[in-house]
């Protein structure tokens, strides 16, 4: 199974700018990726149904860790027809994952920039946000991954972007996660005429 490394940061849109500019400059173009996600926030695990609005496909991912649990994220991705999305958010539903779905725009233009791949990204509960990651191949050595770990917090450092720390991650995932569950509480407690 393929590992990801992968990072995080949040910034404002004045750094947002910044960091897009100089990767138009000096990166590599890899071209706009806006994503609807449907995403299933498992206790150790996070799902996901996505559809790449931008090259009109899809796939399921399953990633055995979750954001704030460390920057290493084996995975395994099904591709899938684009009009079978919804028929598959019907099956999570259908096995009980409905109360831990949620779903997300993801506006993103993605580059390469000294070996790491960087998906700028804009989503209302992250704002402006940035990816940085290193994709590995099956069951890489302690020493690919540190490696790895090392050139994504050099580029970020180099692109003068603070990475998020893990508990950073886990502070806000939860944060998330709990208004979530709050507004869906709120959303079936309320007659369906209000809705």
């Amino acid at each position: 199974m393929a590992v990801e490394i992968e990072m995080r940061a949040r910034f404002d849109e004045a750094a947002h700018d910044r960091l897009l500019s100089r990767l138009e400059a000096e990166g590599e173009d890899l071209g706009c990726d806006d994503k609807l996600i449907h995403f299933y926030v498992l206790p150790d695990k996070l799902l996901k149904v996505t559809d790449n609005t931008a090259t009109g496909t899809a796939k399921i991912t399953l990633k055995d860790s979750k954001i704030g649990q460390g920057s290493a994220f084996p995975e395994t991705e099904i591709q899938i027809a684009r009009q079978d999305v919804a028929a598959a958010v019907r099956v999570f539903n259908a096995l009980g994952f409905d109360d831990v779905r949620h779903e997300a725009f993801n506006r993103r233009h993605n580059f390469r920039f000294r070996g790491v791949e960087i998906a700028v990204k804009w989503s209302e509960a992250w704002g402006h946000h940035a990816e940085f990651e290193v994709l590995l191949g099956d069951r890489p050595t302690e020493a690919e991954r540190d490696e790895a770990e090392a050139r994504v917090r050099a580029v970020a450092q180099e692109l003068d972007v603070p990475l998020m720390s893990e508990q950073e991650l886990a502070d806000f995932t939860a944060a998330f996660e709990a208004a979530e569950r709050e507004w869906k509480s709120a959303t079936a407690a309320q007659p369906a005429a209000a809705r």
